[in-house]
Parts: structure tokens; sequence; C-alpha cells
């Protein structure tokens, strides 16, 4: 037949092809700069998030293109604030999100952080939002649990003397994963929060939660269906599939549970009943679980990895004689643990990710590039933390002093993404901060912590999971050495 003659065949295939490349070069993303190959295909960008190096990839490219990016034929990054500000603060919460928040759906209903319109999302946040307030933190109950769940991980972690503890996540052993999981749940839940760090079963069901490894398996299934219902089988033995029962069943057993104490996130849901039901409120609260049991434990665990290396011990020692100086002082008080916190997280932000945004009807100028509607823009924190050398400075060093210079303080925290920025940053920031100043305070007022001999700097590189960061090999080991009077008094002086 005609249409099978190797001619016509080649004939329309050059004409597909002639048609994908005049489409391609007409597009306004064509004039964007960016490797020539992201113009006609995303195939490139799904191998890295497979690979599990996306956001290293995308940093690459900022390097070689400067700080607006094509990714993909229909996918811009971008490093500037005034890209951010557009993306994530315009008309107070930004762009509406991408369909890539699918992924995390949970028992198949929307949590917050899930919900693509900002509609949805800011009634969600009027439900949620009191619970998480700094105010509501940092008083009574609430704080004083982050304290004790404080003092039991340096219980454990100083239990052995001088021999190290891996303060990451490997079960059965000191982490700063179990840490984050009984602050997280003894906020949503107390009193019946988790007490991963003594009890085995808590710990196990922790560990389901920060050592899951499906992302890639939840990505093939979001990129080719298909594919992923047909192939299943194999796929799971290169990628596991989500498997966190112990999680689940506790948090919809627990979320059904007659009190809470006012201070709870589940205490304001109950108030809600008309707006959320049993399925919604136990949805809520897992997505939380998760959330800080990640955040908070890969957050500390690369800040606590810094503090403990010979060319941070002078930042070491400066935190330790701030602590001593003012035992009983606030949180808010401590101007040098403020600044280890947030020079952290701008080094080693939790989420290193890309943060997708659609750009609305009618197109949108960023940063000086217009872009048509539907155009996926996004900035991801590690580039943004990084590319930006008027604000950062030397930006590869881990300089807490920097926060403490008035000059620029403004511009310095604007451009801190680690909690994302606008309407839709993260409702858990002041959990976050508290749970991390805390467990600081609690372990340089009273120890140095020193690197195990095995550890590397190999070892501790970035793992990137998209959603969050891990150490390579997954551990993290310390030596907890108790601060004797003659080195505290070093210290002061």
């Amino acid at each position: 037949m005609l249409l099978t003659s190797p001619t016509v065949v080649a004939s329309i295939a050059l004409l597909t092809v002639a048609v994908l490349v005049y489409r391609t070069v007409k597009s306004p993303l064509w004039k964007v700069p960016g490797p020539t190959v992201s113009a006609f295909t995303s195939l490139i960008l799904k191998w890295h998030e497979l690979g599990a190096d996306r956001t290293l990839y995308i940093q690459a490219l900022h390097l070689q293109y400067g700080p607006v990016v094509r990714i993909a034929p229909n996918e811009v990054s971008f490093t500037s604030w005034a890209a951010l500000k557009e993306i994530y603060c315009s008309g107070g919460s930004g762009y509406e999100k991408t369909e890539f928040y699918d992924l995390f759906t949970i028992f198949g209903r929307r949590t917050m952080f899930t919900t693509l319109g900002k509609t949805d999302h800011a009634k969600r946040k009027r439900i949620l939002a009191d619970r998480y307030a700094n105010s509501n933190v940092m008083r009574g109950s609430a704080i004083a649990g982050i304290q004790e769940r404080s003092k039991r991980f340096i219980a454990r972690c100083t239990a052995g003397g001088l021999a190290a503890h891996d303060v990451f996540c490997r079960a059965y052993q000191v982490a700063l994963h179990a840490y984050a999981c009984d602050c997280v749940t003894h906020h949503l839940f107390h009193p019946e929060g988790t007490d991963s760090l003594r009890d085995v079963h808590d710990e196990e069901m922790m560990h389901q939660v920060a050592a899951d490894d499906s992302f890639q398996n939840r990505l093939v299934s979001f990129y080719a269906p298909t594919l992923h219902r047909l192939a299943s089988g194999i796929l799971n033995f290169w990628w596991k599939p989500r498997e966190t029962p112990l999680v689940e069943q506790y948090v919809q057993q627990t979320s059904k549970q007659a009190e809470a104490e006012p201070f709870t996130l589940l205490s304001r849901l109950r108030e809600k009943t008309g707006d959320l039901d049993e399925v919604d409120t136990a949805a809520e609260c897992l997505d939380h679980i998760a959330a800080g049991i990640d955040t908070t434990g890969d957050g500390l665990c690369f800040l606590m990895w810094e503090l403990s290396q010979p060319r941070s011990r002078d930042i070491q020692q400066r935190l330790q004689a701030e602590l001593r100086a003012s035992p009983d002082a606030p949180l808010d008080q401590l101007p040098y643990l403020d600044a280890v916190v947030l020079e952290g997280l701008r080094c080693f932000p939790p989420i290193p990710m890309s943060l997708p945004r659609y750009v609305p009807s009618g197109g949108r100028v960023i940063d000086g590039t217009w872009l048509p509607a539907k155009t996926i823009v996004s900035c991801q924190a590690y580039s943004v933390h990084r590319l930006n050398p008027s604000v950062f400075p030397a930006a590869h060093i881990f300089n807490p002093s920097r926060w403490l210079d008035e000059d620029g303080d403004a511009d310095r925290r604007r451009l801190m993404f680690a909690f994302s920025n606008g309407g839709r940053g993260c409702i858990g920031k002041h959990l976050a901060l508290a749970e991390m100043k805390t467990l600081l305070r609690d372990t340089y007022s009273a120890y140095t912590t020193t690197p195990h001999a095995s550890m590397s700097e190999e070892s501790m590189a970035m793992a990137d999971q998209l959603i969050s960061s891990r150490p390579r090999d997954q551990k993290c080991l310390l030596h907890f050495e108790p601060l004797d009077s003659s080195s505290v008094a070093g210290l002061e002086h």
C-alpha cells in the first residue's frame, strides 16, 4: 500500500520533525537560555529526577546559563529575588501549583500542601494556621514537649560515653528523625504523640517514613501511568512503592481519639468537623508528620555535621559561649544561635527541590522574560541560596556571622527560601525552628560534637530525594564530648 511505502513513511516522519522544529523555534521559550535539547524534550530532566540528582543538574545549568534557564520545553527555572517574588508572592500567594503536587495526595485526599488553587489553599490554611502560630508553639505544653524530647535525644546520644552515635536515621539507633517525629506528633496529638526515642515500635514506625525510597516509583506512575500499571512488578524491584502501614494505622486511629490538648492541631481540626471529615483529618495529619520528620531531621543532621568539622571549630565554640553565658534566655534572644540555624538552612535546605507553578492566564514577565500562560516556572532553594553573590558573598562557605550584619539583613531574609515564600510558604516554620534551636541549645551548652573517623565529606554528600535531602551513605556518626569546666572557662573568655 502507498501509506506503507518507505518513501511515504520517511516523508511523514520528516514532516513531523519539521513541524516540531518549527513550533519549537517559534515558541517564546526558544530564546530563553538553556541547553538546546531542553527545548525539544523533557526526557533529560526526567532522567535526572529518576537518578535523584535533579537539584544538582539544575544548579549546574544555572552556573552555565545564568539566573534564567529553560530546563524543559515548557519549564523555566529562576534564581533571582525578582522572579521569586513574582512567582510565589504576587497576589499574596503567587501562581497556582501544577499537577506535580498530585504525587503527594494521601488517602486519595488533597491536604493543604497538595491543594492546587489559591482559594482552596487559603480556606484550609485558615483552619490550620492558628496552631502553628509562633505564640502557640512557644508556650506552655507545646514548647515543654519539645524541650522534654530534646533531653531524651541527648540522653540517648550520651548514654554510651564517648562512643559515636548515628544521628541520622538507622533503625533502632539514635536518630534526629526520631526526635523530629516525637516533636511533630506531640504538636499534632498530645497526649497521644509517639515516643520513637524510647519505644522500639514507635521507632520502627518512624523509620518507615524517614527511610521511604518510593519517590522514583511514584514519578513513573505520574509521568507514565500505563507503563507503571503494566510493568509495576519490574519497577517495584528497582524502585520500591510507598509502604508506610504502621504510620497510616497510627494516624487513622489517633486522629479519632476523643480528646487532645488545646494547643494541638487535632483539637483545631475537631473544631472544624463541618469542613473536614475523618479521612481529611487523617490525611492532613499524616502529611504534617512526613513533612515534619524529613525537614527537621535532615536539616539538623547536615547542620550538626558541619558544626562538628574542624573548619567549624570556632563557630561551635562561639555558639557554646553564647549558650553558656545565657542559659535561661528565650530562644529569640540568642542571636548567634539564630544565625547558626539560618546559615544551616541556607547551606543545607531540607527541601532543595523546585516548587513548580503555572504562569497565569495572559502570560507574565518574570525577571525580564515574558512567558505565556501555563508555562511551568519555579525556583529551588539550593540555587537561590548559592547564586545571589551580592546578597550571599562566598556562598559556598558556612558563615553564620553573615546573619549578624545589619547591612543587607532584609535582602538576606527575603531570599531565605528554605520554607518557601509568600502565602503558600511552610506553615510549620515556627515549629521547625523551635525544634532545631531547642536541640542545638541543649546539645552545645553541654557538649562538643566531633565526627567519627569513618565519616567523610563524600559519605555526607547530598543525596537528592527532591522532596528531601539526605546523606549519601544515610548515616552521620558523631561523638558527644562533655564540656569540662576548663573548656567552658576558655569559651567564655
